[in-house]
C-alpha cells in the first residue's frame, strides 16, 4: 500500500506529494507520520492512500511510524487545507498546520498524565499494618491516610510521608498506582452564569429565519443589546439536539471568556476554547476534547474556524464586520470565505451577526444571497443610548484644554454620584503619542520603523507600537541637547492619569495592550469591573465589542474622529462601527444610557449618520460612493507586497513585479481600474523596507486573479519577501 505523503515543511521547492510505503491497517488517511527524507527525517500527513505509486518500487521508502494514536485531520478538513493551499496560494503543508496545536509538531505538547496511589484490595488495612517491620512509621500512617482519603495524587503521598516509604508499600503490593489523563483547563476561575429568559418576538424571528432558511448564509443585523447572544445559544441548542456540533466565533481574544462563561453555564463541559492566548498544554487538551468528540461546541477567535469538529451543524461568527478576521500572517485568509467552504463541505449552516455588517455582507443580504433577520429594538424595552456631542473647538474657544469636554465631566460627575460606571474609549495606547523637541523639532522615532515612538509613563519608556522594540525616555534632545521636550497628544495612560486627578477616590482600570498581555490579563479586567470594583474603564477598541456590563451607563468617546482621515477606502465605515458599537457598552439593563461624543468637526456626515443609529442611511450613502468609485465590494483591490532588510533588493524586486503585472494589464486593461507600484505609507517596520504594487481590479478578473500570484509570488527569495493581499484590512 502507498501513502501519499505532505512533508510537514513549508516551502515552495517541497510543495508536493511523496509516495511511501505503509502496512495498510497501520496508517489512516490524515495521519501524521514520521518519514525518511533525504538524509534526514521529517514529519508529514497522510492525504491519500493508493495501492500503488507510478515510481519504480526500488525508489520508494517505507513511512517509520506514526506519530498520533489516532488520525489527526478528518476528510472533511483535508478537503479544507486543500481549498485554503489553492485559494491562498500557500504551500499544503502551511495549510494543514492550521488544523492542528503548532506544540504538536515536533512533539512539543502531549497529554498530561497525573499518578494517583490507592490501597490494594487484596489486603486490609489491617493486615497491611501488621505486616510491617517495628518502626515502620511513616509507611503505617501512609495506609492510615489511603483508607480514610481513597485515591490520591502521589505527588502529595509523596510529599507527606516520604517517596521511599510510598516506593516500599508498592513493593510490597498495599500500594496501587494509577495514572490518568489531566485536563488542562483554561479559565477555570470563570463564574459560569445563566438567567431565565423569555424571548422577544424578534428573537424568535430571528430563530426561525435562521432554521427555516435553504440558504448557507443568514445575516443577523441586530442593534446592540437586541438579544443576538440568546439567539445564538438557542440555535447552538437545537443544533446539539439534532445530534451535530458547532463553532462559536468572536473577534476578540478579550470576548471569549465572557461568551464562554454563558456557553458552559448552559451546555457544561461539551464547550471547548481554542484561541492564541492559551498555554500549549490547554490549547493541545482542549483541540484534543474536540478531536475526541467529549467537546461539541468550539469557541474562539478567528482560527476557531478550523476546530476538529465532525458532523458540524452551524457556524456562527459574531460582529462579522470585524477586521481581526483577516488574518494578516500567511495563509492571509478571510474567515468567511473559508467558512462557507467549510458549511458547504458538512452541510452545515451559517449565521453572521453584527449591528454594524460590513458593507460587502449588508449588499448580500439586500440582493437575496444572504438570508436577512432584523432585530431593530433592545430587549430591555429601552431606546438606544442618547448621543451629547461635544464641539472640541467650541472648548477650545472657552479656554477649556483638557483631554475632556466640560460635558464629558459633568456626566463623570453624576455616573459617580448615582453609583453607576462608565467606559472613555480612546484608539491609542501609551501615555502621550510623541515625544518632540519645542526648540529644533526633533521627533523620536524608532530604529526599525518609520514610525514615531509613543512614551509610556508606567515603565518610562518609548516605545514603538509596530514591533515592540523599547527605549530609555530622553532627558534631552539627542540632536540640539535642549531639555524643553513636548509630550504631543494622548493615550491611555494619559487618560487614566487625568480621571485620578478628577476623581482621586474612584478606581481606574486600564484595558490595552500593555495591559492585557498575559495569558489572562483581559479576563481579570472584564472581572473586576463587572463585580463594580473600579468606577471607570478606559481602553482602546477592546472595550468597544460584544461587552455587557449592566451598570455602564455612560461611555466617552475621545477624538471620535482619529478613524476618519486615514488613507483606507474603509475609514467611514470604521468609523461608524465603532462608534455604534462603543455606543453600544451604554444603558444594556434598566438604567438609560449616554455617550458623550468629543469630535471637531460635528457636522461630518458619518458621526451624524452614528450618532442617530441610521446604518440604512449610511449604507446607502457608502455604497453609492464605492460603485462611483470602483472600490469593495464593486471591485477588488489587490496589493503585491515587497519585504526586504536590503532596500536596493526590495527596490529592485518590486520593479519586476511590476513588470511582469504590466504585461497581464497590457492584454487585460479592461480588468484594471487602477494599478501603480509605490513605497508603502510606513516604508519600514522591523527593519523591513516595505514596497507595494497596488491595483483595483473590476469585471471579470477571476481569469487573472491566478496568474498575478503566480507571477509575483515567483520572486520570492530568502532575502526577500513577496505576498499578495486582496481587499487588505490595512493598507498602511
Amino acid at each position: 500500500m502507498i501513502a501519499e505523503v505532505i512533508v510537514d515543511v513549508a516551502h515552495g521547492e517541497v510543495d508536493r506529494v511523496f509516495d511511501y510505503k505503509i502496512e495498510q491497517d497501520r496508517y489512516a488517511l490524515g495521519s501524521r507520520v514520521e518519514v525518511p527524507f533525504g538524509r534526514q527525517t521529517l514529519e508529514g500527513f497522510i492525504i491519500g492512500l493508493k495501492p500503488k505509486s507510478d515510481l519504480s518500487e526500488s525508489k520508494i521508502k517505507e513511512v517509520i511510524r506514526c506519530l498520533d494514536e489516532f488520525p489527526v485531520l478528518s476528510t472533511e478538513c483535508l478537503a479544507l487545507a486543500r481549498f485554503v493551499k489553492e485559494r491562498y496560494h500557500v504551500p499544503f503543508a502551511l495549510a494543514l498546520r492550521q488544523f492542528i496545536p503548532a506544540e504538536l509538531r515536533g512533539g512539543r505538547v502531549k497529554k498530561k498524565i497525573i499518578s494517583f496511589a490507592s490501597l490494594s484490595s487484596e489486603f486490609t488495612p489491617v493486615e497491611m499494618v501488621a505486616s510491617l517491620r517495628k518502626g515502620s512509621t511513616a509507611q503505617a500512617n501512609a495506609i492510615g491516610y489511603l483508607k480514610e482519603e481513597g485515591k490520591v495524587l502521589l505527588s502529595v503521598l509523596n510529599e507527606k510521608f516520604g517517596n521511599s516509604a510510598i516506593k516500599s508499600l508498592k513493593e510490597k503490593g498495599f500500594v496501587i498506582i494509577s495514572q490518568e489523563k489531566a485536563d488542562r483547563m483554561p479559565y477555570k476561575e470563570l463564574d459560569a452564569f445563566s438567567k431565565d429568559v423569555t424571548l422577544s418576538l424578534e428573537q424568535e424571528d430571528a430563530i426561525k429565519r435562521v432554521e427555516n432558511t435553504q440558504k448557507a448564509v443568514t445575516l443577523i443585523h441586530g442593534v446592540t443589546g437586541s438579544g443576538k447572544t440568546e439567539v445564538y445559544l438557542r440555535l447552538i441548542n437545537s443544533t446539539l439536539k439534532s445530534g451535530k456540533t458547532a463553532i462559536m466565533l468572536v473577534p476578540e481574544i478579550a470576548l471569549t471568556p465572557q461568551m464562554l462563561g454563558q456557553l458552559r453555564a448552559r451546555f457544561g463541559d461539551s464547550v471547548s476554547i481554542l484561541h492564541s492566548g492559551l498555554s500549549a498544554g490547554e490549547r493541545y487538551d482542549e483541540w484534543l476534547r474536540l478531536k475526541t468528540g467529549e467537546a461539541k461546541i468550539a469557541i474562539g477567535a478567528r482560527s476557531a474556524i478550523f476546530a476538529p469538529l465532525e458532523n458540524l451543524g452551524i457556524i456562527i461568527i459574531d460582529e462579522e464586520h470585524d477586521g481581526s478576521y483577516e488574518a494578516e500572517t500567511a495563509p492571509r485568509y478571510k474567515t468567511v470565505e473559508v467558512a462557507l467552504k467549510r458549511a458547504q463541505l458538512s452541510g452545515s449552516k451559517i449565521v453572521l451577526g453584527s449591528a454594524t455588517p460590513s458593507i460587502e455582507s449588508y449588499d448580500k443580504a439586500l440582493s437575496g444571497e444572504y438570508n436577512l433577520a432584523k432585530m431593530t429594538t433592545r430587549i430591555n424595552g429601552k431606546d438606544l443610548p442618547e448621543f451629547i456631542v461635544s464641539d472640541m473647538r467650541a472648548e477650545l474657544r472657552r479656554g477649556n484644554e483638557s483631554i475632556f469636554s466640560s460635558d464629558l465631566k459633568e456626566e463623570l460627575l453624576k455616573c459617580v454620584e448615582q453609583d453607576n460606571q462608565a467606559i472613555i474609549f480612546f484608539n491609542r495606547r501609551g501615555y502621550s503619542r510623541q515625544v518632540i523637541c519645542r526648540d529644533c523639532g526633533y521627533v523620536a522615532r524608532c530604529e526599525n520603523c518609520d514610525v514615531t515612538l509613543n512614551y509610556h509613563r508606567d515603565n518610562g519608556v518609548l516605545k514603538c507600537h509596530y514591533c515592540g522594540s523599547a527605549y530609555k525616555m530622553l532627558s534631552a534632545c539627542p540632536e540640539c541637547g535642549s531639555v524643553n521636550l513636548s509630550y504631543s497628544g494622548a493615550g491611555t495612560q494619559k487618560i487614566v492619569a487625568e480621571l485620578k486627578k478628577l476623581f482621586p477616590n474612584e478606581s481606574v482600570l486600564r484595558m490595552d495592550n500593555d495591559t492585557t498581555s498575559n495569558k489572562e490579563g483581559h479576563f481579570k479586567i472584564l472581572k473586576e469591573f463587572s463585580q463594580k470594583k473600579a468606577r471607570f474603564l478606559v481602553g482602546t477598541q477592546m472595550v468597544a465589542k460584544g461587552h455587557d456590563f449592566p451598570s455602564v451607563t455612560l461611555v466617552g468617546i475621545l477624538d471620535a474622529d482619529m478613524s476618519l482621515y486615514f488613507s483606507d477606502y474603509r475609514s467611514s465605515e470604521r468609523t461608524f462601527q465603532l462608534l455604534t458599537q462603543v455606543a453600544g457598552r451604554s444603558g444594556r439593563a434598566n438604567k438609560k444610557g449616554k455617550v458623550v461624543l468629543q469630535t471637531y468637526n460635528p457636522d461630518n456626515l458619518i458621526l451624524r449618520q452614528a450618532i442617530s443609529y441610521d446604518y440604512d442611511g449610511f449604507f446607502k450613502n457608502e455604497k453609492g460612493i464605492r460603485q462611483a468609485t470602483g472600490f469593495p465590494p464593486y471591485a477588488l483591490i489587490v496589493r503585491v507586497m515587497i519585504e526586504s532588510e536590503d532596500d536596493g533588493e526590495a527596490m529592485s524586486t518590486l520593479k519586476s513585479v511590476y513588470e511582469e503585472i504590466k504585461k497581464i494589464q497590457q492584454k487585460r486593461p479592461d480588468a484594471f481600474l487602477f494599478f501603480n507600484k509605490m513605497k508603502c505609507p510606513v516604508k519600514r517596520i522591523k527593519n523591513k523596507f516595505r514596497y507595494q504594487a497596488l491595483m483595483r481590479l473590476c469585471g471579470d478578473y477571476q481569469s487573472i486573479k491566478d496568474e498575478i500570484y503566480e507571477k509575483s509570488l515567483s520572486f520570492k527569495t530568502q532575502k526577500t519577501l513577496v505576498y499578495v493581499e486582496e481587499n487588505p484590512s490595512n493598507l498602511y
